[in-house]
């Protein structure tokens, strides 16, 4: 899975079990940043979150989830 590819999927469940727009929730997830595995063996990625506290707490519940089923992305 790509960075881009993760930030769909994150986009799409937040959508569907929270509602309100992509576009919404697009702004408030951010961008994915995929860092070294080298230096980051076990979760190579990591958001810089905006939003309100709602939309934040919304984030980092779903992020918990996917971050087991999604630890390794590919940069792009």
């Amino acid at each position: 899975m790509t960075a881009s590819d993760l930030e769909q999927l994150l986009i799409a469940r937040l959508v569907r079990e929270r509602g309100g727009s992509s576009q919404t929730w697009r702004r408030a997830l951010g961008k994915v940043i995929v860092r070294d595995t080298k230096t980051h063996p076990h979760c190579n990625w990591d958001v810089r979150l905006s939003g309100t506290d709602t939309q934040r707490a919304a984030i980092e519940r779903l992020l918990d989830d996917v971050r087991l089923e999604y630890s390794i992305v590919e940069a792009g």
